[in-house]
């Protein structure tokens, strides 16, 4: 392996690619996301170790008061060490437990009659929004920059 070859993988050039199959919307009640992390290489790597999570991006506030936070509602690590060759792609299935959290302002609009009227006036008053992600990491051996992907689902 060339001194370049050497650079290139530390920085995951021409290295491993990961792309996440998953469903488009998840019922919230289920609890469970199922999916298929597809690995490609152009050059022979290891893999180290796959993580799946499964991220709420929690939104509040208008303009300069906008805060936004990242929770991580369920994840899973896989630690089989497996070589990938050159040209050759992988697919990892993957089941993932996530549980959904809730604001003061969800539960109280879920109560319904006046406290749930005043639930949801405090979402609308603050501009409450949640945007829910599947994400994968993959540690490769030889990279210092971990290839990922990050998938956005709905959650009904």
């Amino acid at each position: 392996m060339g001194f370049f070859d050497k650079i290139k993988n530390k920085l995951g050039i021409g290295g491993v690619k990961v792309e996440l199959k998953v469903p488009g919307q998840v019922e919230k009640a289920s609890g469970v996301i199922s999916g298929t992390v597809i690995l490609t290489t152009k050059s022979d790597q290891e893999i180290k170790e796959i993580e799946i999570k499964v991220l709420e991006e929690y939104t509040t506030g208008r303009g300069d008061d906008k805060k936004t936070k990242t929770f991580t509602l369920g994840s899973v690590k896989m630690s089989d060490v497996f070589p990938i060759k050159t040209g050759e792609t992988k697919e990892v299935p993957f089941t993932v437990n996530f549980e959904i959290l809730k604001s003061n302002n969800d539960e109280l609009a879920e109560k319904g009659g006046a406290l749930g009227t005043l639930g949801k006036l405090g979402k609308f008053a603050s501009n409450e929004k949640s945007a829910y992600f599947v994400e994968a990491d993959v540690d490769v051996a030889a990279a210092a920059l971990d290839p990922s992907d990050k998938k956005e689902i709905r959650m009904v």
